[in-house]
């Protein structure tokens, strides 16, 4: 029987090269590879009249995923919205899409090490992060531990470290026991369980729908167990690194997982560079739920960034 959720991917995978970008595959190191979908033109030889044109180059944007679904899953309604004024670069995180690694190390700092080397493979040597969820967790070590590649971080959706005591308290006010129960369902029931914490609206699917994203997105259950271990920190308290870059907080105001509560104490935390807006009738799945709203945000956010740069 066709899988309908791998059945839409090459039409997904249309849409993205219609946007302008294109898959590639790195070798980070010895045993590590990288998925990116990336700007067209870095995997194309320029030609001697583009040479001569000597076209401004566009700020980079690197959109990181969240723990569901891969990057152009993620990112989907974004990408389109954003490849005109921006090259855009959409990495699959280690053990997500087609991203791997022989290394033990499961932390959000390998993520986040693995990124910058493939990002400079790719020519990219300043960006701005927009992470989502996980992948803001990657981002915020990104931007920590690389500050000179990074200009500036939009986070949606995450905190900047999962401790013991936060862990605890987000999966005892939803009923859960452990990470890997919430964010690796193995049943249709727990899939749509994930589903109704992450939306503000309820949304229906055919349980068929639900069957067919599991075997599609779910993969390397292990390794993706391994790295949600790897998130939760022991320490009792969170050490706020003094960030040199611009952070916009852009949250849905109904997110379940991390509540505007959180997000209010972060940007606080975070100190004067940091912003926040909040999305209505949005929650976690913020960019996916209210798209246009969400993208809006964050073009006036990158523009803004664009125009700091440019003075």
């Amino acid at each position: 029987m066709v899988n309908l959720v791998a059945a839409q991917k090459p039409l997904l995978h249309g849409m993205m090269k219609m946007a302008g970008i294109q898959p590639t595959t790195l070798e980070v190191e010895p045993g590590t590879i990288m998925h990116f979908w990336v700007p067209r033109e870095t995997l194309t030889e320029p030609t001697e009249e583009n040479r001569t044109k000597k076209k401004k180059p566009k700020p980079n944007v690197v959109l990181v995923h969240g723990f569901a679904a891969e990057g152009i899953v993620t990112w989907q309604f974004q990408v389109g919205a954003l490849t005109k004024k921006f090259s855009v670069y959409v990495p699959d995180l280690l053990f997500f899409g087609n991203s791997t690694t022989d290394r033990s190390d499961r932390s959000p700092a390998f993520q986040a090490e693995c990124l910058v080397k493939a990002l400079g493979k790719l020519g990219v040597n300043k960006c701005t992060l927009v992470g989502f969820s996980y992948g803001g967790m990657v981002a915020f070590r990104m931007a920590e531990l690389y500050p000179e590649m990074v200009d500036a971080l939009v986070v949606s959706g995450s905190i900047l470290a999962m401790t013991q005591s936060i862990n605890e308290a987000v999966l005892t006010s939803m009923g859960f026991k452990s990470s890997s129960e919430l964010l690796l369902p193995n049943s249709v029931k727990g899939l749509k369980e994930l589903l109704k914490i992450s939306t503000y609206k309820k949304l229906w699917f055919p349980n068929c729908l639900h069957k067919d994203y599991l075997e599609v997105m779910f993969t390397n259950r292990k390794e993706r167990g391994e790295l949600l271990e790897a998130l939760v920190s022991s320490n009792k308290i969170i050490t706020i690194p003094s960030f040199p870059q611009r952070i916009h907080l852009l949250w849905g105001e109904n997110d379940q997982l991390f509540r505007m509560e959180l997000a209010q104490n972060l940007r606080e935390q975070l100190g004067a560079k940091a912003t926040f807006k909040s999305i209505k009738k949005a929650g976690h799945l913020a960019h996916l739920e209210r798209p246009c709203v969400y993208t809006r945000c964050l073009k006036r956010f990158l523009a803004s960034v664009n125009y700091d740069a440019s003075k």
